[in-house]
């Protein structure tokens, strides 16, 4: 074969090679100049149950105050802003609450920003969305989503809560939904003030092949100290920490509805 022809293939071969791939750029939120900003879950967070803390930072040399805030993430439904008013001093810092929505498990947490309407020394307001930087709205977002798949695998419910004494007596039902393998109950927990007490010892398994799992519940007083009373943010919340098959375990909350807390209090009312 001529020299002139080898070239000649060589060049389309070249021609129809693929191009290379494209990187792919994550999206971002441009920086705002003398602004910073922090998401951190924080215990008080943990105690109320969806929200974070937002630490919003002046990093400039002017101050400015913060008349509302929320949470922007593709990770979470849209809340709300949450109205405040805090004034920033340059060097300052100060965490602001803000709720965020139902997660949304199909979408990253970023690019995650903080809303902020803020106000300038002269009178001039400005809505910004400031980037958030900080590894806890990803965990919250993972822990959030690992709590569904299990609620899609599974549900709990509470049934038959009854009682007029120092205690009350149900049944926390876990029934198969997609889940096709064994499903271990490993703990049930307490909140500050109640105390659920498993009638069988625990880790107790939902089995392949079985369709629900009943375990008899006691509810007895845990404190009745005045300011733990007083102080306690979710005193009807507690943790069931199952395992679907292989997967890590997950704190579900017990699903009560407004009668059975209606009861919780009245035991309550009753023991302290």
């Amino acid at each position: 074969m001529r020299r002139g022809v080898v070239v000649g293939l060589l060049a389309l071969a070249a021609c129809a090679a693929p191009p290379p791939p494209v990187p792919v750029t994550e999206p971002t939120v441009p920086p705002v100049a003398g602004i910073a900003a922090e998401a951190v879950r924080l215990r008080t967070d943990e105690a109320v149950g969806g929200q974070v803390h937002l630490r919003i930072t002046d990093t400039g040399t002017a101050a400015f105050t913060v008349t509302s805030v929320a949470l922007d993430s593709p990770g979470f439904r849209a809340v709300a802003p949450h109205e405040v008013r805090t004034e920033f001093p340059p060097g300052r810092t100060f965490a602001l609450p803000v709720q965020y929505g139902e997660v949304a498990c199909d979408a990253d947490v970023e690019p995650a920003a903080a809303r902020l309407t803020v106000v300038r020394p002269d009178g001039a307001v400005e809505d910004l969305r400031v980037p958030l930087a900080g590894d806890d709205l990803a965990r919250v977002h993972a822990e959030e989503c690992a709590v569904a798949a299990a609620l899609a695998a599974v549900g709990v419910t509470v049934e038959g809560f009854s009682g007029t004494g120092v205690t009350l007596g149900g049944e926390v039902v876990v029934r198969r939904r997609a889940a096709d393998g064994p499903v271990r109950v490993l703990a049930l927990q307490r909140s500050v003030v109640l105390e659920p007490v498993p009638g069988r010892e625990l880790p107790e398994v939902l089995a392949a092949g079985d369709e629900e799992l009943r375990l008899p519940v006691t509810v007895r007083s845990a404190s009745c100290e005045p300011h733990v009373l007083a102080e306690t943010k979710q005193p009807f919340v507690f943790p069931l920490r199952v395992q679907i098959g292989a997967a890590e375990e997950v704190a579900v909350d017990l699903p009560l509805d407004d009668g059975q807390r209606r009861q919780l209090q009245e035991l309550l009312g009753r023991v302290c």
